[in-house]
């Protein structure tokens, strides 16, 4: 957990995590910095760039180097491995060392640092939290939209809070991010956390834009992982259905059970496999899906128990710099 900012410390923090983003990075810093330097002349009182390196393997520590060169405020953390992108977006947190907030975005330009400006006023009207909004998401794939859409319907039918189409770009106030960094669950899904805070927010509405550069660090094997950590790391609704599933098999099991009986008694039973079959095969998928369900969730309190650091830090730029 962090220390309290000191009276000199920036305003705002800006937590970029990066993997592998070695060919974007440049681009990147290229429409960020006028946009943080133009809030600084209006008088925000300072600001840094706090990207985290998420174990990267290609190019990507030489990139930031070479920028820090030239851009003072830039900071890079090094974690020690990849240990995912909700980890990185906490390293970040953790050591940021802004007094009014911070923005977290990636770094692949699909948010626009254009918009930074907007979160800040929203923050500005007495709101603890800003969401950016994906309004138009027509550069994503028909299957990433489909699936996004069917992970936040799944997420408020669940009971989440969570705005729809908000990723993880949005602005913190200080409060929010020092109550998150209390939180001892590991493994924690920002975008669905920080809702069930209850902290005031609103939202600001933005078009996503392509990929500027590298590839895509969330094949569907990783949004599917990252559903199932948001799903069962803030809601208990799957336990509840895994319960209501095996009390409809129990049910469904007692009237079959009564009609095998009348039958027999009536004198109607004929010998086949095929019922047997469906029965078997049915109330076997209904077990499975429920020792699943279980399973995750036993999963995440041994992980939970083992109190296993989400992430290791390497290094800190600002510590050599010190």
């Amino acid at each position: 957990m962090s220390s309290a900012p000191s009276r000199d410390a920036p305003a705002l923090s800006v937590v970029v995590p990066a993997f592998d983003e070695a060919e974007v990075l440049p681009a990147f810093a290229a429409r960020l910095r006028p946009v943080l330097d133009g809030l600084l002349a209006e008088g925000l009182g300072g600001y840094e760039v706090l990207v985290v390196d998420d174990g990267s393997t290609d190019a990507t520590p030489v990139v930031l180097a070479r920028l820090r060169r030239d851009w003072p405020q830039l900071r890079v953390v090094r974690l020690r491995a990849n240990s995912g992108h909700q980890a990185a977006l906490s390293a970040g947190l953790a050591r940021a060392r802004a007094r009014a907030g911070v923005v977290t975005m990636d770094a692949d330009l699909q948010d626009p640092p254009e918009v930074l400006p907007r979160l800040l006023a929203a923050a500005g009207r007495g709101h603890d939290v800003v969401y950016a909004v994906r309004e138009d998401r027509s550069v994503d794939s028909r299957l990433k939209r489909l699936t996004a859409s069917a992970f936040y319907r799944l997420v408020r039918t669940l009971g989440g809070r969570a705005p729809e189409q908000a990723g993880d770009f949005r602005f913190t106030h200080r409060s929010v991010v020092d109550t998150v960094l209390r939180l001892p669950e590991a493994h924690r899904v920002l975008r669905l956390v920080i809702p069930e805070l209850g902290f005031s927010s609103t939202s600001v509405g933005y078009a996503r834009q392509a990929r500027s550069a590298g590839r895509t660090k969330y094949p569907l094997a990783r949004m599917v992982r990252l559903s199932m950590d948001a799903i069962t790391g803030s809601s208990t609704a799957p336990l509840r259905l895994a319960s209501l599933f095996g009390l409809g098999g129990a049910l469904a099991t007692s009237l079959l059970l009564l009609y095998v009986l009348a039958s027999f008694a009536l004198g109607r039973t004929v010998p086949g496999w095929t019922s047997t079959l469906a029965v078997v095969a049915g109330v076997g998928t209904l077990q499975l899906l429920c020792l699943g369900v279980l399973g995750e969730y036993v999963g995440r309190l041994y992980v939970q128990l083992q109190q296993r650091p989400t992430y290791l830090v390497a290094n800190d730029s600002l510590d050599e710099d010190a």
